[in-house]
């Protein structure tokens, strides 16, 4: 009895192994590791040493050493299966049942069908985006949003083309069960019965895990009067959208790199940051920084710097994510950038340079409060 693989390394990826040994041992930083007292043998010189990177813990005293499963099954005198579990749930990840029965076996089967249907759909929506009707959707990244043909490959942007089931079609086509097809979210079944593409006539924006594998899709609405605007993958069993950063999968090796990550909230500010080059950035899409997000930075940094839209809702969204962040224990900026411009204008506008010039103005959190409780105060007015 075993759980499924995939969930499995879901659950090591998330579970930082620093904020889980600090549970048990005062760690403090040392170079690129951090070091405490080791829990599995009395010492007075810490020789104990974990190393975020890697994900992995050793013992220079007593040798003992393994990664944050390994750590959980000794502390906690568990199996390595109920290590994983606890793991999960100390993490927010929703916990499957073992490997061992039929319907075990399903869930498994359906999670990697699932990913495979996502490749399928990633392939198909870049190929559309290449024929004769989606000329507009090439102009409008290249002309309104700045994008280089780079850029586009890079962030695999795509184009769903009008036709109800042309996605379907192709999905069943390659061998996938039509309940499969359903389940995946690219599909959606009317009233009547009938079972239509999700995405219609929208350019299309994969969204991946940190390891690169695509688990769901944004789509922009191409027509004025066609809603939602965005049209975001519903729930399934490989997507969570209040686990998942936009754009960490291409970003995670600079954010280690500079010790700090920038969060924007949409699809375009992320990409025009990612094209500016070596910027460590990550997008929300529009959705509330959550609790289990901070924690999968964690992994990377303890820095972040905030460029939210500098109107009223953007910026109650700054306070609201820089009260999480700090209390998952992260060092918290903020940056309002003038002109009314969001993170996508400026930089189009601006350039690269002139953005890292309001990195560094940015605000500690503190003060950005200050700032938003004094604004439209007259604070000189005599009482």
């Amino acid at each position: 009895m075993k759980f499924p693989q995939p969930f499995i390394d879901e659950v090591r990826s998330a579970a930082d192994i620093v904020v889980v040994i600090s549970d048990y041992v005062s760690l403090r930083k040392a170079g690129v590791s951090y070091k405490g007292l080791c829990p599995f043998h009395g010492e007075k010189t810490p020789s104990f040493n974990v190393n975020r990177d890697r994900g992995f813990f050793h013992c220079f005293g007593c040798g003992v050493g393994g990664d944050v499963f390994k750590f959980i099954e000794l502390k906690e005198q568990l199996g390595f299966q109920d290590a994983v579990r606890q793991l999960a749930q100390r993490f927010g990840i929703p916990v499957p049942e073992l490997e061992g029965g039929d319907s075990a076996g399903e869930s498994a089967a359906e999670r990697e069908s699932l990913l495979k249907m996502h490749e399928v759909a990633t392939a198909h929506f870049r190929e559309q985006l290449d024929s004769p009707p989606a000329e507009r959707v090439r102009q409008y990244l290249v002309e309104a949003r700045g994008l280089t043909p780079e850029t586009i490959a890079q962030l695999q942007l795509g184009y769903a083309p009008p036709g109800r089931d042309v996605l379907r079609q192709r999905l069943l086509k390659a061998g996938f069960a039509p309940a499969r097809i359903l389940a995946s979210g690219l599909v959606s079944r009317r009233d009547d019965g009938s079972e239509v593409d999700r995405f219609r006539n929208r350019l299309m924006v994969p969204i991946a895990r940190d390891s690169g594998s695509v688990i769901a899709f944004g789509g922009r609405a191409m027509e004025h009067d066609q809603v939602p605007k965005y049209l975001n993958s519903p729930e399934t069993a490989l997507y969570s959208k209040s686990r998942t950063l936009y754009g960490l999968n291409l970003t995670k090796g600079d954010i280690r790199k500079r010790s700090f990550v920038i969060i924007v909230e949409g699809y375009f500010d992320f990409a025009q940051l990612f094209q500016a080059g070596g910027l460590p950035v990550v997008a929300t899409c529009g959705t509330a920084l959550t609790t289990a997000q901070a924690q999968q930075l964690r992994r990377f940094t303890s820095k972040t710097v905030l460029c939210y839209d500098p109107d009223a809702a953007g910026q109650t969204a700054a306070e609201r994510s820089s009260e999480l962040l700090v209390a998952e224990g992260f060092d918290v900026n903020v940056v309002r950038l003038p002109g009314g411009d969001d993170p996508d204008g400026f930089i189009q506008a601006r350039g690269r340079e002139a953005f890292v010039e309001q990195l560094k103005a940015s605000k500690p959190y503190l003060e950005f409060l200050l700032d938003r409780a004094a604004n439209g105060l007259d604070l000189a007015r005599d009482e």
